[in-house]
């Protein structure tokens, strides 16, 4: 198939690109610059402005898929997530293409627990909780238009060499000093993704698209992991005792007065006092096995990745 990658630069969607291309499909990387790195095989790269409906429906021809993966600045989604979707949307349907589209946990609010699945209801109790709750609707009201619609929804990423994560910003930085950072308990479980993971079953529900409803969505179970979890698995990859630390939140209350993407950090952090998971059940039961790599191996390759242990092979020579 021939499928438009939205946002290409972007963590999860560079994943996505190379989880296509590896699968032997088509990729049409779409980026603001037209330029996208690291991508081999039957690529094409096209430029666009994602608030350019025209933009968006032009580089999006002649394509069987659309992954939208769009990531507007945090601070940022106020007045320019809904338009963007809206702009998808038409393109989706101008070019009779398939949407898929990452959910992620906000939808479910501050009450989210354990094992939630696709059927766990959504509270609006954060403003971005809101904003992914009425994106999601504009997809199911856009079935009566012909767009089909596959959310598959996931944790918080990690995972290649791409920066803009927790574990890059904030929980490993200090690994090479002796110290690791948590920005909660660490006795809480958390949902994560592990991006190559991630990507191969959006290629895996993509191929098999024709067989779903025109609005469907899954849960990624991905890792369900506690603080002390992650810190262990980072021991055992930088071969060496780290010591626990936390995350200040008070500091970055403080700094959040000057940082308005800080500011919007500190209003999700419940996620991070929460004890959350998904179940992927739903998924397994559509797909089979979904591959799921071991998660010591995921954290000691996505550390090596951003240089903070030395690559597995390394190690064991």
């Amino acid at each position: 198939m021939k499928i438009a990658v939205l946002g290409a630069n972007g963590r999860l969607a560079h994943a996505v690109a190379k989880a296509f291309l590896a699968h032997g499909h088509e990729v049409v990387a779409v980026t603001r610059s037209g330029r996208c790195d690291g991508l081999s095989g039957r690529v094409e790269y096209r430029a666009a402005d994602a608030m350019d409906r025209a933009q968006v429906i032009a580089a999006t021809m002649g394509v069987d898929m659309i992954f939208n993966g769009l990531n507007p600045p945090y601070d940022k989604w106020e007045g320019v997530v809904l338009p963007m979707a809206g702009n998808v949307m038409a393109a989706a349907k101008q070019n009779g293409a398939v949407h898929l589209f990452i959910g992620n946990v906000y939808n479910y609010g501050k009450e989210i627990g354990l094992a939630a699945s696709e059927d766990t209801p959504f509270s609006a109790t954060t403003d971005k909780a809101r904003t992914r709750i009425d994106m999601e609707a504009l997809f199911r009201q856009s079935t009566a238009e012909g767009v089909k619609t596959i959310i598959l929804r996931a944790g918080d990423f990690y995972g290649t060499d791409k920066v803009g994560t927790w574990l890059d910003l904030m929980i490993a930085t200090k690994i090479a000093k002796g110290s690791f950072s948590w920005p909660g308990p660490y006795d809480l479980p958390h949902a994560f993704a592990y991006l190559p993971d991630l990507a191969d079953a959006f290629v895996r529900l993509a191929e098999r698209a024709d067989e779903l409803p025109m609005f469907s969505q899954f849960n990624f179970e991905g890792h369900t992991l506690t603080g002390e979890d992650f810190v262990r698995a980072a021991e055992r990859a930088a071969g060496k005792k780290l010591a626990r630390k936390r995350v200040s939140w008070a500091l970055l209350n403080v700094v959040g007065l000057f940082s308005p993407v800080v500011r919007e950090v500190v209003k999700m952090n419940y996620l991070w006092f929460t004890p959350h998971s998904l179940s992927g059940r739903k998924l397994e039961a559509f797909l089979g096995k979904v591959e799921s790599t071991p998660a010591d191996e995921a954290i000691a390759q996505s550390l090596a990745d951003h240089g903070f242990v030395a690559p597995p092979m390394a190690r064991a020579a």
